[in-house]
């Protein structure tokens, strides 16, 4: 006989991977778009200096998303944190207590 009133015991999410679709290919389709636009401005674009330079917050802002978005799937700041290759610490101090 099971002790263990099941109603009473909260239930733990079992962390479950989404499948990854194409995100290396995906990953490596927005750097050759950045090197290119780096380029362009290269070339003589200076108009575009401003808006290759407004890249960057875009980018910080993408990775804050993924971050949030991993949290709330179950991922810990020590899961996040070694991906990073930054300690868990690191990486909740950064990303951590966002509304």
């Amino acid at each position: 006989m099971n002790p263990v009133k099941k109603p009473l015991t909260p239930r733990i999410p079992v962390q479950r991977r989404r499948d990854v679709v194409e995100n290396d290919a995906f990953a490596a389709f927005a750097r050759r778009i950045i090197r290119a636009h780096g380029r362009r401005v290269a070339d003589g674009d200076v108009e575009a200096l401003r808006d290759l330079v407004a890249l960057s917050s875009v980018i910080d802002q993408a990775i804050t998303d993924a971050v949030i978005g991993l949290r709330a799937f179950g991922y810990s700041w020590a899961d996040i944190g070694s991906r990073l290759g930054i300690s868990r610490q690191a990486a909740q101090q950064r990303w951590g207590d966002r509304p």
